[in-house]
């Protein structure tokens, strides 16, 4: 197939992992960058070899059809929607806008103009969850009753050298860490139906520890933890805790109990891992998935651990996606369900009350062993 030119506005961080990634996927090509801090875009093109061109000049490119948007959370919606008024295509990082009504906003101009709008994340088009939802698709551990979901540690202070948006409104752990477990759940379970919450503000600044600003303090603007529990129009729950506070803890990620059965579900940040099942005779069976080209390990982490890292294979699959004229994976109707699941859980916590979400999606289809070669130059 001809490679679909893509943009990129926003080089932050992340826009890095895009661009180093970007060249495993024969279906698209990133050709220009941009930002409103025109020397960013200037040292990412410096950097990766792509050129640096103004947002307004991006928009109007001939030669690209869909545009990456890696801005700060805040800053998705409006950007996205600009995307699609310049008549092209969209994938945004996660989350797609800070509100449902955003989100519902972008639905209807996407339908209205005929453009795509995919988003992040796509960690669940990987290996690991892929073997997870093979394994959930085929009853291996029955029908799903239960389960358990923790993101838990101390806030990205200490590591980050500019945390201050993730600590604003629009910031907090369910809207930067959230959309990783509840994506990854609703491809596995389907879409959640109420939510509860409870939440926490225990700190109203916190400390810089890294960089040029090591020391600064920031203010704290939302809530750091939170306990939801989640009810899925199956029939399972999951509780969902996510939390800045914890200095340490004992819990695995992911897990999720059946009628005859457990999964232990890697951490859905990442695209590869461990699946570890335990029948109800607790005979274990563990599986990495290696036949799929998503799990083989390919960076180096700064914990020096091998990880598969394949960020980029949303976007490429919503390039095929466009030339088949299906569906694809990382959609906008699920990262609208998404966004509902997650504005609830806050609005539960909130108004200390239960939250029926208002939107539906369809589980992404799974992408098989086979099916995924086909991603790979």
């Amino acid at each position: 197939m001809k490679k679909t030119g893509v943009g990129i506005i926003g080089c932050g961080n992340i826009s890095s992992t895009y661009l180093e990634l970007s060249t495993i996927f024969k279906s698209f090509e990133i050709r220009a960058v941009a930002d409103i801090n025109s020397d960013a875009a200037i040292a990412k093109s410096s950097e990766f070899g792509v050129e640096a061109r103004s947002v307004e000049e991006l928009l109007a490119s001939k030669d690209i059809s869909i545009i990456l948007n890696l801005t700060i959370p805040d800053a998705h919606f409006e950007v996205t929607k600009n995307i699609l008024a310049a008549g092209k295509h969209a994938f945004s990082e996660k989350p797609l806008s800070l509100s449902l009504s955003e989100a519902q906003k972008l639905q209807s101009i996407s339908s209205k103009l005929g453009l795509r709008v995919g988003c992040a994340p796509d960690t669940f088009l990987g290996a690991a969850h892929q073997k997870v939802r093979q394994v959930i698709d085929e009853g291996q551990i029955g029908r799903v009753i239960t389960g358990t979901c923790h993101i838990l540690g101390h806030g990205h202070e200490s590591w980050h050298p500019n945390p201050d948006f993730y600590y604003r409104l629009g910031g907090g752990p369910v809207f930067d860490m959230g959309p990783y477990y509840i994506t990854n759940l609703v491809q596995l379970l389907g879409p959640v139906r109420v939510v509860t919450a409870m939440s926490f503000l225990p700190f109203t600044k916190r400390t810089i520890g890294s960089g040029d600003r090591t020391g600064d303090q920031i203010e704290v603007e939302v809530p750091t933890t939170y306990h939801a529990t989640l009810e899925f129009y199956s029939g399972a729950i999951v509780t969902l805790s996510a939390s800045w506070d914890v200095w340490a803890h004992g819990h695995d990620e992911f897990e999720l109990y059946g009628e005859t059965g457990s999964v232990f579900v890697p951490d859905p940040n990442y695209f590869g891992g461990i699946v570890r099942i335990v029948d109800h005779h607790q005979n274990i069976t563990d599986s990495e998935n290696l036949a799929h080209v998503f799990g083989q390990p390919n960076v180096v982490d700064q914990g020096n651990i091998h990880r598969a890292n394949y960020r980029g294979l949303g976007l490429a699959d919503m390039c095929f996606a466009i030339e088949q004229e299906r569906s694809h994976r990382c959609s906008l109707e699920l990262a609208v369900h998404v966004v509902d699941v997650m504005t609830s859980i806050m609005r539960s916590a909130s108004e200390r009350s239960w939250v029926e979400t208002t939107t539906l999606c369809e589980r992404p289809a799974p992408l098989t062993v086979d099916q995924a070669k086909q991603f790979i130059e």
